[in-house]
């Protein structure tokens, strides 16, 4: 297997754009990461789109518009891990000798799929838990009740990814939402399943992401714009297996297996990691994520939370960025977008909400959770990206 570089990144702002669809947003998001990369739309070899709605070979569509044709092109659905998805089947491309140089972007219109829809976003007919209550806000209520019962959490502790990540956002200018938060507001907002309010969810948003790989010797010839030097270190795509989530619902265990994995294949341990981005679709679910991930030891999650362990400038910033709390969840952009913002970090380009001295970061997404019927699958992609001297 060979090393795999970051040679482009590229990502709109996050938002809700009425006359944009999809795949303009994809559009959008390649047209930068390809200028960023300093090469022809004609070098990319293979590409790889993630996306949850909308008609099937988006990708095509997308891609064909900047001039990329007659390679290998794929169109890849894994729930919010869609992204990660596009990014780690490139990846194996590259590791692999398959080829030198490639495309994955990520890209989706909520908006757009929501006016189609004419309901929203609904869950599939075989989702048996969803027509019991148990939705997507209900499964992460039920998750903040236990953090309440098992770890002694209060609201403030709950709503805590909430503020810091809403704090984080305001010097991202690729946030839908740049204004910090008070505990006050949040409990003040619409409380959408007991105790999760509205503003301790993330927006439904529309945005597109995307990201070049390559070799290391096609990385040394083509770095035209003389990008530090971001090596992939692991990147590992995993499944739950039966009744997983049922199981514990607070500790889960296919982030646990998945971050294990990358680990192992990065040869780190979770101590030499600068910083994290990951799934935060509600404030609760980033507080059950420390442990199973091994940001903090098991059973101490709460206490880290008290002395802010996470913040921007404590020991280790979980999403820097904002997270999806701030920055809006458009679903299948969201896996790509956390390893740009990862590339940031360690290009040292992230302004405002740049970590100081991150030399490795994790981009984590979480997909399905409850939609896949009694199964209630589970994916999480993840990947490692290092800078290198």
């Amino acid at each position: 297997m060979r090393d795999v570089y970051v040679l482009g990144i590229g990502q709109t702002k996050f938002g809700s754009f009425d006359e944009l669809t999809g795949v303009d947003l994809g559009v959008m998001a390649s047209i930068d990461a390809i200028k960023d990369a300093g090469i022809s739309p004609k070098a990319i070899e293979v590409a790889y789109a993630g996306y949850c709605r909308g008609p099937s070979t988006q990708g095509q569509m997308a891609f064909i518009r900047l001039g990329i044709g007659s390679i290998p092109i794929a169109n890849l659905n894994n729930a919010c891990a869609s992204g990660n998805t596009a990014v780690h089947m490139l990846y194996k491309d590259i590791a692999a000798g398959f080829c030198e140089v490639g495309l994955a972007a990520g890209f989706e219109s909520l908006t757009q799929a929501n006016k189609q829809a004419g309901k929203g976003l609904l869950a599939i007919k075989e989702d048996f838990g969803g027509m019991l209550g148990l939705t997507m806000p209900g499964f992460f209520s039920f998750v903040c009740k236990r953090l309440i019962d098992e770890r002694d959490a209060t609201m403030e502790d709950l709503c805590y990814p909430a503020i810091k990540n809403h704090h984080n956002a305001q010097f991202n200018p690729l946030a839908q939402y740049n204004k910090p938060v008070s505990y006050e507001q949040i409990m003040a907002s619409r409380v959408i399943v007991d105790p999760i309010t509205v503003l301790q969810c993330c927006p439904q948003s529309d945005g597109g992401a995307a990201i070049i790989l390559c070799s290391e010797d096609y990385f040394n010839k083509h770095n035209v714009n003389h990008h530090p030097k971001v090596r992939v270190a692991a990147s590992v795509l995993h499944s739950s297996g039966w009744l997983t989530t049922q199981k514990d619902p607070l500790f889960s265990q296919v982030n646990r297996e998945t971050a294990d994995k990358a680990y192992h294949m990065a040869g780190i341990d979770p101590k030499d990691l600068d910083f994290a981005e990951i799934h935060d679709a509600f404030s609760g679910e980033e507080v059950a994520a420390y442990e199973p991930m091994r940001f903090c030891p098991e059973g101490e999650c709460i206490k880290y939370v008290r002395e802010k362990y996470f913040d921007l400038n404590g020991q280790f910033p979980v999403n820097p960025s904002g997270g999806l709390l701030s920055l809006g969840h458009p679903l299948g952009a969201s896996g790509v977008r956390v390893n740009c913002e990862a590339v940031r970090q360690l290009r040292h380009q992230a302004g405002g909400y740049q970590v100081a001295g991150a030399r490795t970061g994790l981009a984590q997404m979480l997909g399905s959770v409850l939609f896949g019927g009694t199964e209630s699958a589970v994916v999480c992609g993840i990947q490692i990206l290092e800078k290198v001297d």
